[in-house]
């Protein structure tokens, strides 16, 4: 298959990304890059030659119709891949898709039955399923016969023990399906293998790594497997973020309902979009504005999301019965250096002491030489997850 290409696509309410990849004799290798933003307003098209390290950005305006945003971002994606037929055969498409439930443990490649499954798990990840959707059935169209893999977020987490996976709720929904799931296993499973690579001494250990992007988690990693994460059924679960709310006492989710007379549709609203940091703040659910702002309510909402990081740093460390390291990753660990610090000093109480001056300048390591903890940035990379699994699925391997 070594001429042969995988596309993989991670489809998302305000982006669209897509990777063009050959396998290479160190793994998936990496071609083309192409990244829709703006959605659904607008749309600006960033492609890169990843080959050649050269990039174009076309502002494509709003679309033709309104609603129609995504589907015609995707069209624009799939025109710029006709181009590219020069560099092979597209041997397979492989598709973030959030939420796998108990049905889907591992990648697979879809047909209409298992995309029917899927859709019907939409509910439970109603900001992220049905645009994860959405390409299939377009590329469906466009190129059939060609497999399409679905990679799953949820499956990274189907290593943790039944205890951390059930809920205090009657045993017939468990068995039915309602359980602590987790997310973002796609860049959790690319960290664990990052640590393999190039951090052998800290990989086998006891590591909690923190994705910090528009959704919020943590993850427990033992020996490079999950152990314990902070979300559950749903991907409002677990850490306050941009702008879902975060663990939330279920009789709060009453009261509103019953009491305050809010219906489920705006309560879903409510907790999906005008929650976490934005709710706290009213000001922002973007960290950067936050910490720019001289707003006393914008330094509540930072020292909220501060205060609960640090409550779940040392939940996730009791799961483990101790922690060796600390990975940040995503966005936000990349980009705000001054949540950086403000995360390292959270860990303060179990070794962590930050290095300014490394910090200052990325990481990786970003906490001293002599600190007990070592604290890592490390940015992480959801496509090549993708590709690699893809490639997995196709040869009958594993994963």
């Amino acid at each position: 298959m070594n001429d042969k290409l995988v596309v993989t696509f991670n489809a998302g309410s305000s982006s669209l990304r897509c990777g063009v990849f050959r396998l290479g004799a160190d793994g998936p290798e990496p071609l083309r890059n192409f990244h829709v933003r703006g959605l659904p307003d607008g749309m600006v098209l960033s492609a890169k030659n990843l080959t050649d390290s050269t990039q174009t950005e076309t502002d494509l305006g709003a679309p033709e119709t309104p609603g129609t945003a995504h589907p015609e971002a995707l069209a624009h994606v799939l025109a710029r891949l006709d181009a590219l037929q020069d560099l092979g055969d597209i041997a397979a498409f492989s598709h973030r898709i959030v939420h796998g439930g108990a049905q889907f443990a591992a990648p697979v490649v879809i047909d209409d039955t298992i995309l029917e499954q899927l859709q019907k798990l939409a509910q439970l990840a109603p900001s992220h399923q049905p645009h994860n959707l959405r390409p299939i059935r377009q590329v469906q169209q466009k190129y059939p016969g060609i497999p399409q893999i679905g990679c799953f977020d949820t499956a990274f987490h189907r290593s943790n023990p039944r205890v951390a996976q059930l809920f205090g709720l009657p045993r017939d929904l468990a068995e039915d399906g309602v359980l602590r799931y987790g997310f973002h296993g796609l860049s959790y499973d690319y960290i664990a293998n990052k640590l393999r690579r190039s951090y052998p001494d800290l990989a086998p250990k006891r590591i909690i790594v923190a994705q910090l992007g528009r959704g919020v988690s943590m993850c427990a990693m033992d020996g490079g497997r999950s152990v314990a994460t902070t979300m559950g059924l749903t991907a409002l679960d677990g850490l306050p973020m941009g702008v879902r709310c975060g663990a939330l006492d279920p009789g709060a989710v009453l009261h509103l309902i019953m009491d305050r007379g809010h219906s489920p549709e705006d309560l879903r609203d409510m907790l999906y979009e005008r929650s976490g940091l934005l709710g706290v703040s009213g000001i922002s659910g973007e960290m950067n504005d936050l910490l720019a702002s001289d707003r006393s309510e914008a330094a509540e909402a930072v020292d909220f999301f501060a205060y609960h990081c640090r409550l779940n740093f040392g939940s996730l460390a009791a799961a483990m019965g101790g922690v060796d390291g600390v990975v940040l990753t995503g966005g936000m660990a990349e980009h705000i250096p001054a949540l950086r610090a403000r995360l390292v000093e959270t860990l303060d109480w179990l070794g962590a002491e930050l290095d300014a001056g490394a910090n200052a300048d990325g990481g990786p390591l970003l906490t001293t030489p002599g600190s007990r903890l070592p604290v890592l940035m490390l940015p992480t990379d959801e496509e090549r997850v993708l590709a690699r699994q893809a490639y997995a699925a196709l040869e009958g391997g594993r994963a």
